[in-house]
């Protein structure tokens, strides 16, 4: 029997209009007057297959705060994270340690999905190749990491066993789909997982909150292509609606509390 569990590796903060930035498709209105500073909870997915563990994202770095990341990124999106909230401390729930895991999905290169792949130089990475290819350039360029963007370099100079460069849809496994949503970075891979008591899409950043999904689906404050955003939103849609599936929300605190994290599952 297959088991998803939601890893809880802390949160981030933020002002909101680097979250939501404009009004539905088609209709761009101003950002938010008024600044907010929010919360955007940081999850990892393990998902337990009779193939073995898939683990889905890796959550932020945890000396982020300490000089792992550039100063900007941390003045912008401060991570808050207790050290049981630590990627191996969230597995050890599970009765699960990082050389137990072979296989890895990675939404995106971004600093708070990619930033503990140094735990898994065993491992198999599967990654959307045009992001990949994306987070490197951007990287290499200069050694200035202001002009970094969401990708630190110290999270893309890691080796694994093999990198796979994603660019169609594919099963992984029996029962795990790895699905295509580009738009907020230049590839994004999600997840649709299809368990014994139903379906969960995980679209990672192509959704970050229950607001933004809508309908009518709204924009992000960070995105590469708009057109394609919109497009892999309504991609989730429809799984959704083919599936009767639950969507799980990147980054919408409210929408996190109502999940079960581990050591609890859903199955």
């Amino acid at each position: 029997m297959m088991r998803l569990y939601i890893l809880n590796t802390g949160y981030l903060e933020t002002d909101q209009n680097n979250v939501v930035a404009c009004s539905s498709i088609g209709t761009y209105s101003h950002p938010h007057i008024a600044n907010e500073w929010i919360k955007l909870p940081v999850m990892a997915f393990l998902i337990e297959t009779s193939q073995g563990y898939i683990l889905y994202d890796t959550g932020s770095h945890p000396d982020a705060m300490k000089g792992y990341w550039p100063q900007n990124l941390q003045e912008i999106y401060p991570l808050y994270q207790t050290n049981e909230e630590r990627l191996e401390h969230q597995l050890a729930l599970c009765g699960v340690q990082p050389q137990d895991i072979k296989t890895l999905v990675i939404s995106h290169m971004h600093l708070d999905h990619a930033g503990n792949l140094n735990l898994f130089p065993h491992a198999d990475v599967y990654v959307p190749k045009a992001d990949f290819y994306q987070a490197q350039v951007q990287v290499r360029l200069n050694q200035n990491p202001l002009t970094h963007g969401g990708y630190v370099k110290a999270d893309l100079d890691v080796a694994v066993r093999q990198y796979h460069l994603v660019e169609e849809d594919f099963e992984l496994v029996p029962g795990v789909e790895v699905i295509n949503l580009p738009g907020h970075t230049p590839g994004l891979l999600g997840l649709v997982v299809h368990l014994s008591s139903g379906t969960y899409i995980l679209p990672q950043d192509c959704v970050y909150t229950q607001e933004i999904y809508g309908p009518p689906s709204k924009a992000s404050g960070l995105l590469y292509d708009s057109l394609a955003y919109f497009k892999s939103i309504e991609k989730v849609r429809s799984l959704e609606k083919k599936y009767d599936a639950n969507v799980i929300f990147a980054h919408d605190i409210k929408h996190f509390q109502t999940l079960q994290t581990a050591p609890n599952y859903y199955k």
